[in-house]
């Protein structure tokens, strides 16, 4: 006997649904399941029969065949237990056929217990959009996940035993609902406040949250540079609905939510180890997983002591930077993340962090200054928007009682500027001054008498690129921004040069 039931299984961060096709014929027992699947769904035969004898059922002695439809997409992952269990019950008669509009995912133990998956929301956003009206039936704890869309009736199961007696109308199950509210918490973020002096790292912060910058903190040991970082998030103004779906969907698929927290509701801060992996930072994997790229995506990557990362992580980071968006190419299959964030970098000029400090002396030579700054190649360093100088504080700073400015009170300047990005860009597929392209600048932010004067000088005493041209105009066009300007000004220029400084100075020890 023959029995469907719609399963469905994530690509990239989107979903695709998947056909579960389940024959119980008459000759030799066997167990095969056929449609391009990987290990975890081989070994589904073994869960699947434990699971479907320990919850009081059969299973068939004869020849069963399982066909995962379209037979040409990879099936990864043991989320197709659970429908694979039900189909073999249908097609034996121990329970009667699921509705077709019913979707069924999760993972079996072998007491047919029903454990959490990862990748529901995707999955549950996916069926949102489709003119039928489906039926999710998840593990208890993906529930909430499950109804963050809204539009799907999601229903929760602990066991295997549960999905039947309710096909069976034994049991009366509501679909789950969610307090959208609830879920919206404050965290507890860093206040800007707690920082002592270093107001040009502060501006350069407020820069960098205005208009989507990236940044790179440069200076001794103890500076302040991880503690500017760690607070840039405090000054980004909070997710869209749009954002927090998007943002939320890519850690259902890295496996990150939970049931108390189903919602990625305030802005990412990715803050990887050094000895990171370029796959572990990009993405990868014989499937590909989302990296910290994607995982940092509408927030901040944070690279601390970015000079102690390999130089084949740091270079990887070029194309995201600017597209915006990383491609995984594997021999199994390529797909897309999406990769829009701000990086931060903080390192130390030197081996021993004291070149140039003036309380310390370097102890470093020539060829170590020269070999620990060769992990930042010029083409990376060319991306950095702003690469700002970290002083040592005396202690007239650290001591001092004086109040600073907070998050909030940045934040509140951040939010004007995004607000006239918005109008500016109202239209087009851009938001930020940070992904305006040629054409952008062209249009937004032309120069004129002493501005473009000063640009032309500057570019020749500093030999920047023709990148850090354009960057040097979006930096002062957000600098505008926050002045509420409409024009750029020479002053707007001159305060973007500045942060152009060390494209040189640390190039060439």
């Amino acid at each position: 006997m023959l029995a469907k039931i719609l399963s469905a299984t994530t690509w990239g961060v989107d979903a695709r649904l998947v056909e579960v096709e389940v024959d119980v014929a008459s000759g030799l027992p066997s167990f095969q399941v056929v449609g391009l699947p990987d290990t975890a769904v081989q070994e589904a035969k073994e869960r699947v029969r434990s699971a479907i004898k320990n919850s009081g059922f059969s299973f068939p002695g004869s020849r069963v065949t399982v066909n995962l439809a379209p037979a040409s997409l990879k099936k990864s992952g043991s989320e197709f237990d659970l429908p694979i269990a039900l189909g073999i019950l249908a097609a034996t008669g121990q329970i009667k056929p699921s509705s077709p509009s019913v979707v069924a995912m999760g993972e079996l133990s072998l007491s047919g217990e029903i454990k959490p998956i990862s990748g529901v929301l995707p999955v549950a956003h996916f069926l949102s959009l489709q003119d039928k009206d489906y039926q999710l039936f998840l593990p208890r704890e993906n529930t909430k996940e499950g109804a963050l869309v809204g539009k799907v009736e999601v229903y929760g199961f602990h066991h295997l035993n549960e999905v039947c007696d309710f096909l069976h109308d034994k049991v009366d199950l509501s679909p789950t609902t969610l307090d959208w509210q609830g879920l919206f918490y404050s965290g507890d973020g860093e206040d800007l406040a707690e920082v002592k002096g270093q107001r040009g790292g502060k501006r350069a912060l407020e820069i960098a949250a205005a208009g989507g910058h990236h940044l790179l903190f440069i200076g001794p040991p103890g500076s302040g540079k991880t503690m500017l970082a760690r607070r840039l998030p405090s000054l980004l103004p909070p997710l869209s609905l749009d954002e927090v779906i998007e943002v939320t969907k890519i850690h259902s698929v890295a496996g990150l939510l939970s049931e108390d927290r189903p919602l990625v509701a305030q802005r990412p801060f990715r803050a990887p180890h050094h000895t990171i992996s370029d796959a572990a930072l990009i993405g990868g994997g014989q499937w590909p997983r989302p990296g910290e790229v994607s995982l940092a995506h509408h927030g901040v990557l944070f690279l601390d002591e970015a000079l102690e990362f390999r130089r084949n992580v740091l270079e990887a980071l070029r194309e995201p930077l600017e597209a915006g968006k990383i491609t995984v190419a594997r021999a199994a299959t390529t797909i897309t993340y999406p990769a829009s964030f701000i990086l931060v970098l903080a390192c130390n000029p030197c081996p021993c962090g004291y070149l140039g400090d003036a309380k310390r002396t370097c102890v470093c030579s020539y060829q170590q200054i020269a070999r620990y700054r060769a992990k930042l190649s010029g083409p990376l360093l060319d991306r950095i928007d702003l690469q700002v100088e970290i002083p040592r504080l005396d202690f007239s700073e650290i001591s001092s009682e004086r109040k600073e400015e907070s998050s909030q009170q940045v934040r509140e300047r951040v939010q004007s500027a995004r607000e006239i990005q918005a109008d500016r860009f109202r239209g087009e597929k851009i938001r930020l001054n940070a992904q305006m392209k040629v054409r952008h600048l062209r249009q937004f932010a032309p120069l004129e008498g002493e501005a473009k004067k000063l640009l032309e000088v500057s570019m020749e005493s500093l030999a920047l690129s023709a990148r850090a041209y354009h960057r040097i105009l979006k930096v002062a066009r957000t600098i505008a921004d926050l002045e509420q300007s409409e024009d750029i000004r020479a002053e707007h220029v001159a305060e973007a040069i500045q942060y152009r400084s060390l494209d040189r100075k640390y190039r060439e020890p």
